[in-house]
């Protein structure tokens, strides 16, 4: 016979004397307690982790609505200047729609899409990595100079670029993740320090002295030039043979279909009493949607594009496509969604939120690596005082506009490719080019504002159901479908 201060039978449950201890919830659990759809999220973590409503009509009617809310804002803008808000978004839409712009407006698109990427990884974990800025200059810089001292056959010479950068990138951002598990340093002060670090640094080796050399006839300073060998030539050619002929049409075809089983799938999931059709009448409104723009718009424009598209655009896709599949299909994505949302839970369900902080800050520093190779071994060849700076800074408010999400973050890109691109032709009509980044602004605030507020409606409506369904004793939801 156990004693009143011991623990009695073999089910080890505490005596009348002990308090019970907690049982240690599974992953399964943890996952319920954070789950994106709780109210128990704050919202400035719901709008860094990109959580938004889950029903389909919503999620497309939200990014719809807050466009068309900053469209009107940016009318208003335009008027208070005293500029003609039509002619002026017309001229925009003209200059931005010219051969020449396209290709501008890609090239731009794949540089933002991969700094949006990178700070979306910090993001799914609610780490915010402000210094994408230094990491990708950096390691532009330090890549550049290995490549311009080595003379390697292709493609051993660019890949070994790339991977340089991405580790130059990787260890620079592990050093924020280091001090936030160990000293309890903020992610957020590190990086800002890093960055200012960072460009010291660049500063000091960028010296004809050090690793760089001075341009004749000028005063830029520049690494060597990358050789003929390790450049990565235009995409024109594989443009041309995708968008036309039997490439676009394995290119309708799949897209047809995977359309179609997505959005099937997804309704099959939300409303299992439903059936199929719905589904797949939905879906196959898509697949039409997506048929008619890509054939009608998007092959005649990009089969024959007059200026040069990065090389390395297909690596941006890939960094994307790999993106989602890690986040949303891997025992990694499930650890880190889980670790953001809540790092007791996590605990508890025996993933170390530490180590999560430090993985997730050197991938994110390793695609931050990744954002200056489109130009320097499409364009430039050579890191100068010219290489574009500030691209970090744009992930940010990109990654924010597209939600966190490939598919979302590549439309934002393009908008704010398009943007900056037709910024110049504002001037034209008496309005100043900096509007634009008011514009840029007004957007990604009306966009996380509108998502917001439909979740918080979306949750008070679930919340509202399951309330009636216990009043009730019924399940409101099976028979409505």
């Amino acid at each position: 016979m156990s004693g009143p201060g011991e623990k009695g039978g073999a089910g080890g449950k505490a005596g009348p004397d002990e308090p019970e201890k907690p049982t240690k919830p599974s992953g399964d659990e943890a996952a319920k307690g954070a789950g994106p759809a709780g109210s128990e999220v704050p919202a400035w973590r719901a709008i860094m982790q990109g959580l938004g409503p889950r029903g389909l009509g919503l999620q497309i009617g939200a990014p719809v609505l807050a466009l068309l809310i900053s469209l009107l804002i940016t009318m208003v803008l335009l008027r208070v200047t005293g500029a003609d808000p039509f002619s002026s978004i017309t001229s925009m839409v003209d200059y931005g729609t010219t051969d020449n712009s396209l290709v501008d407006i890609i090239n731009r698109a794949t540089r933002y899409y991969l700094s949006a990427v990178a700070v979306a990884i910090g993001f799914r974990m609610a780490l915010l990595n402000i210094g994408v800025d230094g990491q990708y200059r950096l390691a532009a810089m330090l890549s550049a100079a290995l490549g311009g001292a080595l003379t390697l056959p292709a493609p051993i010479g660019q890949f070994l670029v790339i991977v340089a950068a991405m580790l130059v990138g990787g260890l620079w951002a592990a050093i924020a993740g280091v001090l936030k598990v160990t000293r309890g340093v903020s992610e957020v002060l590190s990086t800002i320090m890093l960055n200012a670090i960072a460009t010291g640094l660049i500063a000091y080796l960028l010296n004809d002295q050090r690793l760089a050399e001075v341009r004749p006839g000028s005063n830029n300073v520049a690494t060597a030039p990358i050789p003929e060998a390790g450049r990565v030539g235009p995409f024109n050619d594989v443009l041309t043979a995708l968008f036309s002929g039997p490439g676009l049409a394995l290119i309708l075809v799949g897209g047809s279909a995977a359309i179609i089983y997505s959005v099937h799938r997804r309704q099959a999931v939300a409303n299992p009493g439903r059936g199929a059709v719905p589904g797949l009448v939905l879906g196959a409104v898509g697949a039409v949607l997506f048929v008619a723009v890509t054939a009608l718009v998007v092959a005649p424009t990009l089969a024959d594009l007059p200026g040069q598209v990065y090389g390395l655009l297909p690596l941006a896709a890939v960094v994307g496509i790999v993106f989602w599949v890690v986040i949303n299909h891997t025992r990694f994505g499930f650890d880190l969604k889980i670790s953001g949302l809540s790092p007791t839970a996590a605990q508890a369900s025996g993933v170390s939120a530490r180590r999560m902080i430090v993985i997730t800050m050197v991938a994110s520093g390793a695609v931050a690596g990744l954002i200056g190779m489109p130009e320097l071994l499409g364009a430039s060849y050579e890191y100068s005082l010219n290489f574009p700076a500030g691209l970090g800074f744009t992930g940010i408010t990109v990654a924010l506009l597209g939600r966190n999400h490939p598919a979302g973050i590549a439309l934002a890109a393009l908008l704010f490719a398009f943007l900056d691109q037709t910024s110049d032709v504002l001037q034209e009509v008496d309005v100043p080019k900096e509007i634009v980044g008011v514009m840029q602004g007004v957007v990604v605030l009306t966009v996380v504002i509108v998502y917001e507020l439909v979740r918080r409606w979306e949750i008070r409506l679930q919340q509202r159901t399951v309330a009636d369904e216990l009043a009730t004793g019924h399940d409101l939801a099976r028979e409505a479908s």
